[in-house]
C-alpha cells in the first residue's frame, strides 16, 4: 500500500492524469514484482548488513595486573576469539599490558600461548645474562664472587632492584618488529594503551605514544624487582599501584562495551603473608581493590578467573592459570556471544612475523662521561652500516649489560628509509665502587674468605681495578687493573700471590734423583707473579693476547738438611702469548659449548738461585668439548697437553698432575685417583670425560674417568700414545649455590691401593 501511495503521488507531481483505481493498483502489484524480480536478491540483505556493521558496538577490553596470574588472560582471549569477537581496543596494566600489548601489535591468542610457553621465566626475573656475552675478564670475576654490594663514602649500599629487565626488554623488542616504527599506539593493528606510575610525584601516567616496548616495561616494572623505566623525564614503576584496571581509560578511545578480566590478589590475612612478595601485592592492591568495587559495577562483561591458589610469581603454573582464565570466559560464554551475530563473526588472523633480519644505518647515542663509542660499539659486536638480526642486537645488549657499567639501557629503532637508525639510551652506573665478598674451602689452599673491592674509571676512561684480598689458612691477593677499548687494543696488568703448605711430588723440588725412595716431599709454596698484558677480539670470537711477565718463586722445605731448608727462591722473567675461545654456557655445570685455550711462555731470564737456568720455552693447550646427550644429562670430553722446549733445568715449572677443585695456577692441573700435586714430568697429555645428570634443580651427580701420559720428554718417542701409564676415576654430587659450587667426590685409581675424598665449597679462587 506503502508503494501504491508513492506511485500515486509520483504521477500527480509529474502532472500525469490519475488511472483509476483499480488499474492503479494492479499496476502497482506488477510493478513492486517487477522490482523484486530484476534487484539482487541479496541487494536488501547487503544492506541490512551494513546497517548491523555499523550498529555493532565497539568492544573494549581491559587486563589487569596480577603477575603470573596474568596468564589466565591468555585463556580468556581464546574463547573470545573462538566466539568470534573482534577486539576494537585494548587497555593492561602490568602483565595486562604485556599480552594486551602484544595482542594488539597483531599477534592471536594461540601465538601468545605459545611465547608465554616457550618463556623461561626464571631467566626472566633473574634478567639472566648468558656467559658467552661475558668478556674473558668478565666471566673470571663473576664466577668468583657470591655478594656484589654498592660501596661509596665507605659505606655499604644494597642494590637498587633485583633486575634491570633486560631480558624482557630484548623479548619484546623481537616479538614486536612488526611495529617496531610505531609511535602511536592508536596506530597498532587494535588500538591500545597501559598504565605506569610515577614513583616520585604517585601520579598516574597514561602510556598510548612513543616505544611500546618501553611502555610495557614501565607498566610492568614491579617495585624493587625491576628498575625503574625513565620516559619522557618520569620515573615509573608498575601501573597496578595507582590503577590495575583502566576501564575508564579504554572506555575514553570509545568503547561501547567493556569486557573485563580482573586477576588481582584480594586481600590477604596475616597468617598468608609470609614473604616479602606477598606484602609488596598487598600494599599494592590496598587501594585498587577498593576503586574496584565501581570499576566491576561499569564492566559489561566481567571475568574473574579463580586463581587463589596462585601467586605473582608462579610462573612455572602458567598452563594450569591459563585454563582457569578459560573456564572463567567460559562461565560467561553466553553474555560474550550475545556480542555477536552470524553477520559480524570475527577470526583473528595469524599474525605473519616480519623478518628478524635489521639494515642498521646508524647508531645514536649520547656521549658518555666514562666510555667512549668504540667502547660501545666494541660491545655491540655491530657498527654502523651492518646488517644483523635480533638476535645479534640482543647479544650486544647483553654485552653491554653483563659490563654492570649501566643502571640503565633502552633502544628503538628508528625508520630510515628502508633501513634503520639504532637509538641506544645508556644511563651510566652511578656507582663505581663496589664491595664483592666470596667463600671457599678446598684440599690445597684450605679455607678462604674473599674480600674484593672493585673501582672503574680509576684513570682512564673503560678501565676497572679490582683488588683481592683472601684470608684463611694461607693469605693470598690477586690484583688487576685493566683498559676495555672495544675493537681496539686492550691492555692491562695484574699481580698475585699464591701461597700454600702440602705434601707435594718431589718433582717440585728437583730432589727426585737425589733421594729415589722419597715419592712426595712437604713444601712451603710461594709465588708472586705480575704480568703486563694486551689483548684483543679475533675474528668476533678468540681472545689473542701476550705481555711479559715476572715471577718470584719461593720453595723451601723442613724435610731438608740445608740451614735454610730453600729448594729455590729465584725471580723469572718471560714473555707469553695465548690464544683463547669460551662458549661454555656455565663454567662449572655446563650443558653445551666448546673450551680451548692454547699458552706459549718463553722462560728469558732469572737470578738462578739453583745455578741450572738456562732460557726454555712451555707449550700447552687445552680442550674441552660439551653436548646434552638427552635431556637433564650431558657429556663432556677434554683433553690436554703441554711441553718443555730447550733446557729441562728448571723443575719448579713441570707439569703436575693431582687432586680436585683448587685454583689452577702455572702448570697444575686436576686428576682423578691422585692425590695433590703428585705425578709430574715436563710433558704430559691427558684426556677425561664426565658424564653429568641434573637429578633436581641444582643438584648433580657425575662419573668421570681420566686418563694421562707425563714424564719428561715423552714426545720425544711414540710412547705417549701407547696405553695410558696412569688413570683415574671419580663419583661425584654437586650442588649449585649462591656461593658457588659444592662438590663432593670419591676417586680411586687401579694404579694405587688408595682412593681420596675431595670437598671443593664455593667458587675456586
Amino acid at each position: 500500500m506503502r508503494l501504491n501511495k508513492l506511485l500515486i503521488l509520483k504521477t500527480q507531481s509529474t502532472g500525469f492524469s490519475p488511472v483509476p483505481k483499480s488499474i492503479g493498483t494492479i499496476w502497482g502489484a506488477a510493478l513492486l514484482f517487477f522490482v523484486f524480480l530484476l534487484l539482487p536478491e541479496n541487494s536488501f540483505s547487503q544492506e541490512i548488513k551494513q546497517d548491523s556493521v555499523k550498529k555493532r558496538p565497539k568492544i573494549g577490553l581491559v587486563l589487569s595486573g596480577g603477575g603470573a596470574k596474568g596468564f589466565a588472560h591468555i585463556g580468556v582471549l581464546k574463547v573470545l576469539e573462538e566466539a568470534g569477537i573482534k577486539i576494537d581496543y585494548i587497555g593492561g596494566t602490568s602483565m595486562g599490558s604485556v599480552i594486551g600489548g602484544l595482542y594488539a601489535s597483531g599477534y592471536n591468542a594461540s601465538q601468545i600461548d605459545s611465547i608465554f610457553k616457550r618463556t623461561n621465566f626464571d631467566e626472566l626475573i633473574n634478567d639472566y645474562i648468558p656467559r658467552s656475552s661475558k668478556n674473558f675478564y668478565g666471566k673470571k670475576n663473576d664466577e668468583l664472587y657470591a655478594i656484589v654490594l654498592p660501596f661509596s663514602n665507605f659505606r655499604v649500599g644494597i642494590p637498587e632492584a633485583l633486575s634491570k629487565g633486560m631480558y624482557n626488554y630484548n623479548l619484546l623488542s623481537s616479538l614486536t618488529r612488526n611495529v617496531r616504527h610505531v609511535r602511536d599506539f592508536n596506530k597498532l593493528p587494535t588500538p591500545f594503551l597501559c598504565i605506569g606510575t610515577n614513583i616520585e610525584t604517585g601520579e598516574e601516567v597514561l602510556l598510548n605514544k612513543g616505544n611500546l616496548v618501553q611502555a610495557m616495561m614501565a607498566s610492568a616494572a614491579f617495585p624493587s624487582l625491576f628498575t625503574p623505566v625513565e620516559i619522557d623525564g618520569n620515573l615509573l614503576v608498575d601501573g597496578g599501584v595507582v590503577n590495575n584496571y583502566p576501564i575508564k581509560e579504554v572506555r575514553n578511545l570509545g568503547a561501547d562495551i567493556i569486557i573485563g578480566v580482573d586477576v588481582q590478589d584480594d586481600l590477604m590475612k596475616r597468617k598468608n603473608l609470609k614473604n616479602a612478595t606477598r606484602i609488596l601485592v598487598q600494599i599494592t592492591n590496598l587501594q585498587s581493590i577498593d576503586k574496584m568495587k565501581s570499576k566491576i559495577k561499569d564492566t559489561d562483561v566481567y571475568i574473574k578467573p579463580d586463581i587463589r591458589d596462585f601467586g605473582v610469581i608462579s610462573f612455572d603454573r602458567g598452563e594450569e592459570i591459563i585454563r582457569k582464565g578459560e573456564e572463567a570466559a567460559f562461565a560467561v560464554y553466553e553474555k560474550i556471544k550475545s556480542l555477536v551475530n552470524e553477520d559480524n563473526f570475527y577470526k583473528k588472523p595469524k599474525l605473519k612475523i616480519a623478518s628478524d633480519t635489521l639494515e642498521i644505518q646508524k647508531i645514536n647515542t649520547e656521549q658518555l662521561d666514562n666510555y667512549t663509542k668504540e667502547y660501545i660499539r666494541g660491545k655491540l659486536r655491530f657498527k654502523p652500516g651492518s646488517t644483523i638480526t635480533y638476535d645479534d642486537l640482543k647479544r650486544g645488549i647483553n654485552n653491554l649489560n653483563a659490563t654492570q657499567n649501566f643502571s640503565t639501557i633502552s633502544y628503538c629503532l628508528q625508520p630510515d628509509g628502508n633501513q634503520d637508525d639504532l637509538d641506544l639510551v645508556l644511563k651510566e652506573n652511578p656507582t663505581q665502587t663496589f664491595l664483592k665478598l666470596g667463600l671457599h674451602y678446598d684440599g690445597l689452599y684450605k679455607s678462604a674468605v674473599l674480600l674484593n673491592l672493585t673501582h672503574k674509571k680509576t684513570f682512564l676512561k673503560n678501565d676497572v681495578t679490582s683488588m683481592d684480598i683472601i684470608l684463611g689458612d694461607n693469605f693470598r691477593y690477586d690484583f688487576n687493573y685493566y683498559v676495555e677499548n672495544g675493537f681496539n687494543i686492550s691492555f692491562g696488568f695484574r699481580s698475585r700471590l699464591n701461597q700454600f703448605n702440602r705434601n707435594v711430588t718431589t718433582s717440585l723440588s728437583g730432589l727426585v734423583s737425589e733421594n729415589p725412595n722419597l715419592k712426595l716431599i712437604n713444601v712451603d709454596f710461594l709465588d708472586l707473579t705480575n704480568q703486563a698484558y694486551f689483548q684483543t677480539i679475533f675474528v668476533q670470537k678468540f681472545l689473542m693476547g701476550g705481555g711479559l711477565e715476572y715471577k718470584y718463586l719461593k720453595i723451601n722445605s723442613p724435610t731438608l738438611s740445608n740451614e735454610e731448608n730453600i729448594i729455590d727462591k729465584s725471580s723469572y722473567i718471560s714473555a707469553f702469548a695465548y690464544l683463547k675461545y669460551d662458549s661454555f654456557d656455565d663454567k662449572h655445570f655446563p650443558n653445551s659449548g666448546l673450551f680451548f685455550s692454547t699458552d706459549l711462555q718463553t722462560y728469558l731470564a732469572s737470578s738462578d738461585y739453583t745455578n741450572k737456568f738456562k732460557p726454555f720455552s712451555i707449550a700447552k693447550a687445552e680442550v674441552s668439548f660439551v653436548k646434552t646427550v638427552f635431556r637433564k644429562a650431558t657429556i663432556k670430553i677434554g683433553a690436554d697437553a703441554g711441553f718443555n722446549i730447550g733446557s729441562d733445568s728448571v723443575p719448579f715449572f713441570d707439569f703436575i698432575l693431582g687432586g680436585f677443585g683448587y685454583n689452577k695456577i702455572n702448570n697444575f692441573n686436576y686428576f682423578y685417583g691422585y692425590d695433590f700435586l703428585s705425578i709430574a714430568g715436563n710433558s704430559f697429555i691427558k684426556s677425561d670425560i664426565t658424564l653429568d645428570y641434573e637429578i633436581l634443580k641444582k643438584n648433580h651427580i657425575n662419573i668421570s674417568a681420566n686418563f694421562a701420559n707425563i714424564g719428561d720428554d715423552i714426545f720425544t718417542t711414540v710412547n705417549w700414545i701407547s696405553m695410558p701409564k696412569y688413570s683415574g676415576y671419580s663419583v661425584g654430587y654437586g650442588l649449585e649455590t649462591i656461593i658457588g659450587p659444592i662438590e663432593v667426590k670419591q676417586s680411586w685409581s687401579p694404579e694405587t691401593s688408595k682412593s681420596f675424598t675431595w670437598f671443593s665449597i664455593g667458587f675456586a679462587f
